[in-house]
């Protein structure tokens, strides 16, 4: 029975021992974990990865750009990590955004356009040491640049003419100064201009809407000149025949200009008449008798002058008509 409790009492105080033991080993290593995530933490162990650059100011105050790559430490004190570079493409947005912004064109046309620009940073001591906040500064200048192109041409350039605009912007960004005799983008930021894009140039609604209106009635008064050129043509050939069939008539009769003008000059005037009557109903073209020649008598002034001499005409059988005539010779120009 003494034995029995003798080794009960030891396996019970193995079994405190390997606990006590577990726990102990597991508080430090999790006071060694906490060690080393707040070493991490505090950048004073910090990584350079691949195509990428860290600027760090030394004790000295001396920022300096390490590029090798793999694990360094630097002094947890009077030190201090600023900024990580990258050294590959990247993009910068028109507005810090890649959704359209809204410009005002040259005539003050509302346009909404979204643009990116693609670059690579190749000076560290340009891009990280000369410039404090590289990448603020590199946005104001890139939207002041694209805004001054494009606000200088026209609403309909900048939708139309987008490869030329495009171009412009590319130079403007890659080869001008931003001021005269003043630095290039590239040459401020120690960058390489890649490309430029315009990934969006259009209309906002309202403008777009006043452009389909636009176009639509443009398209209805193409449709109603070429409708009134039918039928001016209509109208010339309708005169041509209706001049040929009192020509016809005229001769028939063995009669002639000199016997006949009121005749045929009565008879023109009531038709050019009927077809400026007919041109009312919303033609564009209207007929304007000759002003020059003189007021023609009526056709019944004119048989009763024949009945009662061919040669004098009574005054007051002649009633004047105020509307002018066509004379012969016009008719046949």
């Amino acid at each position: 029975m003494n034995d029995e409790l003798h080794s009960s009492l030891l396996h019970r105080a193995r079994l405190k021992s390997l606990f006590k033991r577990g726990v102990v080993t597991i508080m430090i290593i999790m006071v060694v974990y906490s060690a080393i995530a707040l070493l991490y933490a505090s950048k004073t162990i910090y990584k350079v990865r691949r195509n990428y650059a860290v600027i760090v100011e030394t004790l000295s105050g001396e920022r300096v750009a390490v590029t090798e790559v793999g694990w360094h430490v630097r002094p947890p004190l009077f030190t201090k990590l600023e900024l990580e570079v990258p050294l590959m493409n990247q993009e910068l947005h028109l507005g810090s955004s890649d959704q359209p912004q809204r410009i005002m064109s040259r005539g003050n046309v509302a346009l909404w356009t979204s643009a990116m620009l693609t670059f690579r940073i190749d000076d560290l001591e340009r891009w990280g040491i000369e410039n404090r906040s590289p990448q603020t500064l590199l946005q104001n200048d890139f939207d002041g640049i694209v805004k001054d192109v494009m606000q200088s041409e026209t609403i309909n350039m900048l939708v139309s003419d987008r490869v030329r605009i495009k171009e412009d912007i590319y130079r403007t960004l890659k080869e001008n100064p931003l001021n005269k005799n003043g630095p290039t983008l590239e040459e401020k930021y120690g960058i390489k201009v890649v490309s430029f894009i315009l990934r969006d140039t259009r209309y906002g609604e309202k403008l777009a809407e006043a452009s389909e209106e636009k176009k639509r009635r443009e398209l209805i008064a193409e449709a109603e000149n070429y409708a009134a050129d039918l039928e001016a043509s209509r109208t010339l050939k309708l005169y041509a025949a209706y001049s040929e069939s009192i020509n016809n008539l005229r001769n028939t009769l063995g009669l002639n200009n000199r016997d006949t003008p009121a005749l045929f000059d009565f008879l023109n005037q009531q038709k050019w008449a009927a077809a400026y009557q007919k041109n009312q109903q919303g033609q564009n073209t209207f007929v304007l008798n000759n002003t020059s020649a003189s007021v023609p008598i009526t056709l019944p002034a004119l048989v009763n002058s024949e009945h009662r001499n061919p040669d004098v005409t009574n005054p007051q059988d002649q009633k004047p008509d105020l509307r002018q005539p066509v004379r012969a010779e016009d008719r046949a120009n």
